[in-house]
């Protein structure tokens, strides 16, 4: 008899919790989609996506009011587009469906604002200008993809801090870069300007290689030439780097080249500190 039971029972249908009666799924391998009448995901509804929207365009044009006031290159419209822009390409994989994955489409964007970042640093010199405001275009698109994926509290705490960085720091910034130039230690970049007749060009280059070589501390970093606005004149520009600030050398190498014949002006001037 217990040998006719269990045979009975290995001969009995298995069940499992997650299957009917005729052994088709319950539960579905992934959630439902709400869809519109085309087949288009609903996944985020119109209300939250404009939302997000809104809130991105809000974020950057608070960073961009800040760049806008202190008269940068890229500012309010600059910023707030940035920022809009990254919130409606991350609100993109959203809104597709099965494709819900902004990760992706944030990391496009990182990608990308690298490109428009780039084409606001200049240099001019041996200095370089704009690394702030790339670095105000990389966050504002990092806060238009917060707002994008709908995280809008960490969007708007992550604009707090960059406000707060930009403008706290500002003053400690301008503080340590008062108490640096007034010390002679820092690596300093200088550039001189001579305006002679065309003829005397090679003149002037050799003088300046010949000067600047001689100084242990200096070292020229390029020379070109220009056309200068009166008629047969040419302009030669030199760019020196010097290990310490040494402004005595550079009034002694203009007067210098000041003896020679037909030289209409001559100056020089301070460019700033170089990075160590």
């Amino acid at each position: 008899m217990l040998l006719e039971l269990r045979a009975q029972d290995a001969l009995a249908p298995v069940t499992h919790p997650l299957l009917d009666e005729t052994s088709g799924p319950l539960l579905s391998a992934r959630p439902s989609v709400p869809t519109h009448a085309g087949g288009v995901s609903q996944a985020m509804d119109l209300g939250t996506f404009v939302l997000g929207i809104a809130f991105a365009f809000l974020m950057g044009s608070a960073l961009g009011l800040e760049r806008q006031i202190h008269q940068h290159p890229a500012g309010l419209r600059t910023n707030a587009l940035v920022c809009v822009g990254a919130a409606l390409f991350v609100s993109l994989s959203r809104l597709m469906p099965h494709e819900a994955s902004p990760t992706r489409i944030a990391a496009q964007v990182v990608s990308g604002i690298g490109f428009l970042g780039g084409g606001v640093i200049l240099r001019e010199g041996l200095n370089v200008r704009g690394v702030t405001t790339a670095a105000m275009l990389w966050c504002s698109a990092g806060l238009g993809t917060l707002a994008g994926a709908g995280f809008w509290i960490e969007a708007g705490v992550g604009t707090g801090i960059i406000l707060a960085a930009n403008m706290g720091l500002r003053p400690v910034s301008r503080w340590i870069d008062a108490r640096v130039q007034g010390a002679s230690d820092v690596q300093t970049s200088y550039r001189v300007k001579v305006v002679c007749p065309d003829e005397h060009e090679s003149t002037i280059r050799r003088l300046l290689l010949w000067y600047v070589s001689a100084q242990r501390s200096m070292l020229i970093q390029g020379i070109s030439t220009e056309d200068a606005d009166q008629g047969g004149k040419t302009e030669v520009i030199a760019d020196i780097s010097s290990m310490i600030r040494d402004d005595q050398t550079m009034e002694r190498l203009v007067s210098r080249i000041n003896l020679e014949r037909n030289i209409a002006s001559v100056s020089w001037e301070r460019m700033g500190q170089l990075d160590p």
